[in-house]
């Protein structure tokens, strides 16, 4: 049996939240039944309504399949059903980077070859802007302008999926950004590797754009 240790969300979320971690680590194999409510009760020390929110929640993600008077059984793994917004919120800032980092190889390779005359000046204004406010800041206003910068990329690259994935994995970054840099030095660094990330874009050289993004990813 696991250890339930209850934090600052609601009891509910807190219960869903560990039964979900249980589930992923294969504590329950699909097809089992989980245990009674007075047994979960007893499990994280809460009462019956929190259980049954919690049951509902990861019902309602297709974790869980409820059968009235007989019970509770695991319907789906972590990641099979699980809403991809969902998945993103529990993963770790680094996993996601490195998948961010992927798609943009492909997205700047992609943009070379699909992109138009309107995506290309979009992409030339958002460079601009990103590259001003690395030298005057503030932070916050220079990570989001970088991140739309790699946006107009995505955008570019004429895959509304590709764009899509990028958009949703960069929603959940800027958050580590401003724990991570303390100031506008890496994004100054990088200014003439951005310059020419977008000429090689402009140029239609995928070749030499995903070198490109290679190089800032390393930097």
């Amino acid at each position: 049996m696991m250890n339930a240790v209850i934090n600052k969300r609601s009891l509910a979320e807190e219960v869903a939240e560990q039964l979900r971690a249980a589930i992923a680590a294969n504590n329950y194999k699909v097809g089992e039944q989980l245990p009674i409510e007075p047994e979960l009760m007893k499990q994280f020390g809460v009462g019956r309504s929190s259980v049954r929110e919690a049951i509902r929640i990861l019902a309602n993600s297709g974790l869980l399949r409820v059968q009235q008077g007989v019970g509770t059984f695991i319907e789906a793994h972590v990641g099979i059903t699980e809403p991809f917004h969902q998945r993103l919120k529990r993963a770790e800032a680094q996993d996601l980077d490195e998948v961010r980092q992927l798609l943009e190889m492909k997205i700047a390779e992609k943009a070379a070859a699909n992109h138009t005359a309107a995506g290309i000046r979009k992409i030339k204004a958002m460079l601009d802007k990103r590259n001003a406010l690395a030298k005057t800041g503030p932070l916050e206003d220079c990570i989001q302008a970088d991140i739309d910068f790699h946006m107009s990329i995505a955008e570019a690259a004429g895959n509304p999926i590709l764009t899509d994935l990028y958009q949703s994995f960069s929603l959940h970054l800027k958050t580590w950004f401003l724990k991570i840099h303390v100031n506008m030095d890496k994004f100054r660094e990088t200014d003439i590797l951005h310059e020419e990330l977008y000429e090689s874009i402009r140029d239609r050289d995928g070749k030499k754009a995903w070198n490109c993004i290679t190089q800032i990813i390393k930097q």
